[in-house]
Formats: structure tokens, C-alpha cells, sequence
């Protein structure tokens, strides 16, 4: 059973950091592209950063530009999103997704292009 589960969301105030886990099972995710999206109520999911299969490229956001930082561990079929200087406006349910590369050199930003999807794991910044 293919399947995607995150890990690592929770309360943090103003200027905290947290670490999200995204751990695969039922498939590797060699030759698979990860992205991170994000959800906040009543506003549309948005690609926070993704990541290619060869470690070679990633994206951010402009809105978690120099504050978050994606990686991924093959070996141990994992993804992370490293938060950190964490925003009120971060305050949103954090998906990791993850699709099928045709070998392409990028990662895509947008949710359309995503297979396997998590469940969800919530982080709210709050003081």
C-alpha cells in the first residue's frame, strides 16, 4: 500500500522552528519528486518547496524563501522540511506529496502534477 505520513507539526511561537518528516512506504522514492504544500482555512493549498529526485534542485515559495529548507534521505525513504523563523501566516496543514519523475533537472510547484498525497500534519505559530 503506497503511502505518505507526516510528522513533526505542532504549537511554536513567532520565530520558532520545526522540523516535518515525511516518511514513504509501499514504493522508494529514488526516482520519485517530492514537494511540500500547505493549506490554511478557507484558502486554496500552495506549493511551499519541492525537491528532485537527484537532490539537485529545489524550490521555495517566496513567502519561506531563506527561512525553510527541504532535504531528503533516500536511504531512509524521508523528507524534511526544515522551518525556521516561523510566521503567523505559516500557521497552515503542511502536506508532503510526491510523483513520478520523467527524469526532468526540475521539481514542480504546483499540486497537479502530484500522485501520492499525506495525510496532513498541522503546524500553528502563535503567540
Amino acid at each position: 500500500q503506497v503511502q505518505l505520513v507526516e510528522s513533526g507539526g505542532g504549537l511554536v511561537q513567532p520565530g520558532g522552528s520545526l522540523r516535518l518528516s515525511c516518511k514513504a512506504s509501499g514504493f522508494t522514492l529514488d526516482y520519485y519528486n517530492i514537494g511540500w504544500f500547505r493549506q490554511a482555512p478557507d484558502k486554496e493549498r500552495e506549493g511551499v518547496s519541492c525537491i528532485n529526485f537527484r537532490h539537485s534542485y529545489m524550490y521555495y515559495a517566496d513567502s519561506v524563501k531563506g527561512r525553510f529548507t527541504i532535504s531528503r534521505d533516500n536511504a531512509k525513504n524521508k523528507v524534511f522540511l526544515q522551518m525556521n523563523s516561523l510566521k503567523l501566516e505559516d500557521t497552515a496543514v503542511y502536506y508532503c506529496a510526491a510523483y513520478r519523475t520523467f527524469l526532468e533537472p526540475t521539481c514542480a510547484s504546483g499540486v497537479a502534477m502530484y500522485d501520492y498525497w499525506g495525510q496532513g500534519t498541522q503546524v500553528t505559530v502563535s503567540s
